[in-house]
């Protein structure tokens, strides 16, 4: 079944669609049923393309391939993945400044297929080499430890698909032009500000909006769940609605599964860093990962070199930067290490905002 992102991957979307644009539904809730017992993710993959191939290292699964369309313009397709909604996040890999955003993501049986476009400062498309995590979840509430969830919602609020690992439903508000408000409940830790989140623009090819990024405002945690602020910034750097899709972790991959993988870890940089409780290391607990601040900073997820791996970065905090990586991330031993996180002001000189980091082992 193909399942084009923005089009309504659910019948749900539909009718809340249209009574948010009455202006009877503020915040938009849809339920997601799956199959009893069904396993967090369903499917995933990711995917890290160099510029000319795909590497290995960051890949999964295999067989996973990359072609190229017009200027910046990238389908990936995912091997036996395929699944009803879910999300996507993608980060540029570039020494010089770039983003991505999704157009489409489509499940095709057997494969899943995504379809991405990349740009420079101004908002013309560009190649560049990036990397990008699939995943799609279902099911009744989960015992694993930690707490998981995203919504890909439309700029009305209306949601195409969501995931609560609490088994209840996500909502979003459009508080304002490229604003939004996420609420996660049931998705409880000690607060107050607890976990990881990254942000991705989804603009479908149908869309007149182009060169959209989006990024994570501020959060709050509590025991009754997570209050997200999201952000969407245009290629002049204004807000701008937009579609887009967010992901919350906590003590969990950003797929959603946790033990396995054994290997997974994220990182605030507020800046300067963030608290314990935004700085988690599956093997070594909170506040093992270690960051050198600056416009361009190195991130070190010690003792989680186990591969394939997968690393996101997305900007946080006022105004409209965008972050990405310099180059592909390394192994040094047993430690991952990130070098170098890299974040640009609109015009696309060097800054050093907050960011925050997430590494994905697929074991």
């Amino acid at each position: 079944m193909s399942n084009p992102a923005g089009v309504g991957r659910r019948i749900a979307v539909l009718a809340a669609g249209a009574l948010a644009a009455t202006g009877i539904l503020a915040l938009t809730a849809v339920s997601v049923a799956g199959p009893a017992g069904a396993a967090v993710p369903d499917r995933f993959g990711f995917v890290l393309w160099n510029g000319t191939a795909v590497d290995p290292t960051g890949t999964t699964p295999a067989g996973t391939a990359v072609s190229v369309g017009g200027v910046g313009q990238y389908k990936i397709l995912f091997p036996g993945q395929a699944a009803p909604g879910g999300v996507v996040h993608v980060t540029a890999i570039n020494s010089i400044p770039h983003w991505c955003e999704v157009n489409t993501l489509n499940a095709a049986t057997p494969d899943e297929i995504v379809t991405i476009s990349c740009f420079k400062p101004g908002g013309a498309p560009d190649y560049t080499a990036f990397s990008l995590i699939f995943s799609s979840s279902s099911g009744p509430a989960s015992t694993s430890p930690g707490a998981f969830g995203y919504v890909d919602a439309l700029p009305t609020g209306a949601l195409v698909s969501q995931f609560n690992s609490f088994g209840v439903g996500n909502s979003v508000g459009h508080t304002g032009l490229g604003s939004w408000t996420v609420k996660f409940p049931g998705l409880s830790t000690p607060g107050p500000i607890d976990g990881s989140l990254q942000a991705t623009a989804v603009v479908p090819p149908s869309s007149t909006a182009l060169a959209i990024r989006c990024k994570v405002l501020n959060w709050s945690s509590s025991t009754t769940g997570q209050v997200a602020q999201v952000n969407c910034y245009n290629a002049a750097g204004g807000l701008a609605d937009s579609e887009f899709m967010l992901t919350y972790q906590y003590q969990r991959s950003l797929y959603g599964a946790a033990f396995p993988p054994k290997y997974f870890g994220y990182l605030w940089n507020q800046p300067i860093g963030g608290p314990p409780s935004t700085n988690f290391n599956s093997v070594l607990g909170p506040g093992a990962n270690s960051l050198s601040p600056g416009p361009l900073a190195t991130v070190k997820f010690p003792s989680l070199a186990v591969l394939p791996d997968d690393i996101q970065v997305t900007a946080a905090g006022q105004g409209s930067e965008f972050c990405g990586l310099s180059n592909p991330w390394v192994h040094s031993g047993t430690d991952t290490i990130v070098r170098d996180v890299n974040c640009f002001d609109n015009s696309g000189s060097p800054v050093a905002p907050g960011f925050l980091i997430s590494d994905n082992s697929a074991h």
